[in-house]
């Protein structure tokens, strides 16, 4: 039978309580400042982080120097991306400096590892508390506790994992976009990975609480949302039996409004013909819900014996065969991956595996990585580890071969009217706005803002190996 991981009725009431205690103690205005780091996953805890903190009395600032609570959500899948949290936290103590009243805390990932976590007590007393991923519900509570203890405190037990539905969620004013967490945490332990240690055990948000949000987004205007999970392609409440991400997909597109729907990250050992089934027969259209044409398969390496040194339990004929089924039933749907360069004992063949994965597979557009360690992960522990110049020879060769693949691939739109959302305006060129089609490509052309957050029809004119260039249509 499967264990029921929802959080009871008396602990919700019980934080509901904590924030409007606290509230009642912010007679004044009182600001909120937060950095977040890593992926979509992190994003959607930080709205949650900023739901509760608004029912406490918390204003959003962009400005840490104007806050009276600071909160950095972090990552531990990259050593980078911790370090770089490390040197933002360390910029803070000037805050508190001048403020000493100021609250500090660090969430996320990187804080439930037991070797940041000693390193951040004693090297940042400044910062007040520490909140692990799996306990962010109680957060009022942590944040009551340093507020009348006048004491720091480091909540920390990636082994107690729930989930907690009904909490305050604070999403951008007016997006276009939202994250949906439909499941949290990892079993799937790949030997380089540090998720399943620090977001805990699988577990299934309710189907009915995943539609009743996403009927509510709809309804505020949303057009795109994105599904997370660590894997969603495990996804598997308590309740009904037998219901799968298939089915959460089929129930969603049943759905009345207009929306297209994103998912992220599958894993090729769960994913089925079933999935590719529903999606197929779901394609995004004007006035109802369609499933994105495009599908994020994570790869890490072509060659067997690396991917079982992985822990990925699948093997690289699997993975083309699921390709296959994806471009048989779905001939225009872009194809999106992740891959690991200089794995552990990789030798130069093992990787030339995965160039001809790349050249057979043709992908829209790759997300690689360089291997680096992570400590408490087995890979971190294996012999001969590849020498730094050899990963970042490999990685340029790699880039080079997509590179070209995806200008060929984007080449082919030229001349052709495509359908985006605008997002905004050019990060790279503020007098272009941008919009990105349901397959996840880019466009950039002129217009005006009052475009953003609508759909709109594009001639393609140019084409890169990572952007289009078009002219609106009128």
């Amino acid at each position: 039978m499967k264990k029921n991981v929802q959080i009871s009725s008396v602990e919700l009431e019980k934080q509901i309580s904590f924030m409007a205690q606290i509230k009642a103690l912010n007679t004044e205005e009182k600001y909120v400042y937060i950095q977040t780091f890593g992926c979509q996953q992190n994003e959607a805890d930080s709205e949650r982080l900023l739901g509760m903190a608004a029912q406490m009395g918390y204003m959003r600032v962009s400005d840490a120097e104007k806050a009276d609570l600071i909160l950095i959500n972090t990552c531990a899948v990259r050593e980078h991306a911790e370090l770089k949290a490390l040197s933002i936290t360390g910029n803070f103590k000037h805050c508190k400096e001048k403020n000493p009243s100021l609250i500090i805390g660090i969430c996320g990932c990187m804080v439930s590892q037991e070797h940041r976590l000693g390193d951040i007590k004693k090297r940042y007393p400044y910062v007040d508390f520490l909140l692990g991923t799996t306990l962010i519900h109680r957060f009022p509570e942590i944040l009551s506790s340093v507020i009348t203890q006048k004491k720091r405190f480091f909540w920390i037990d990636p082994d107690t994992a729930v989930i907690a539905e009904e909490l305050p969620v604070q999403r951008e004013k007016g997006g276009s976009s939202a994250w949906v967490s439909v499941m949290y945490g990892c079993n799937n332990f790949c030997t380089y990975c540090i998720v399943p240690y620090v977001r805990g055990r699988e577990r299934s948000r309710r189907p009915q609480a995943i539609l009743d949000e996403i009927r509510a987004l709809i309804a505020d205007g949303v057009k795109e949302i994105t599904l997370l999970g660590q894997n969603v392609n495990s996804y598997s409440p308590c309740e009904p039996e037998d219901y799968d991400f298939s089915d959460l997909l089929t129930d969603i597109c049943a759905l009345e409004g207009e929306a297209i729907i994103h998912f992220m990250t599958s894993h090729p050992k769960d994913a089925t013909h079933k999935l590719i089934d529903v999606i197929a027969a779901n394609p995004p259209a004007k006035n109802k819900i369609g499933i994105s044409r495009r599908f994020h398969l994570p790869l890490q390496s072509g060659n067997d014996r690396i991917l079982k040194a992985m822990n990925r339990r699948y093997d690289s004929a699997r993975y083309l065969s699921l390709v296959s089924y994806m471009r048989e039933k779905m001939p225009d749907i872009a194809i999106t991956t992740d891959i690991i360069v200089g794995f552990p004992t990789e030798t130069e063949e093992e990787f030339q595996d995965t160039l001809k994965v790349i050249s057979t597979v043709r992908y829209d557009n790759i997300y690689s990585f360089i291997y680096s360690k992570r400590n408490g992960t087995p890979a971190a522990e294996m012999e001969d580890q590849v020498p730094d110049e050899i990963k970042s020879e490999r990685m340029r060769r790699l880039l080079d071969l997509q590179g070209a693949i995806s200008k060929e691939k984007n080449s082919d739109y030229v001349g052709k009217v495509l359908r985006g959302l605008v997002e905004g305006r050019s990060k790279t060129n503020p007098l272009r706005l941008t919009a990105r089609t349901e397959n996840n490509r880019l466009i950039h052309f002129e217009g005006d803002d009052s475009l953003i957050g609508e759909y709109a029809d594009f001639f393609i004119e140019e084409a890169e190996a990572h952007e289009l260039f078009g002219k609106l249509v009128k």
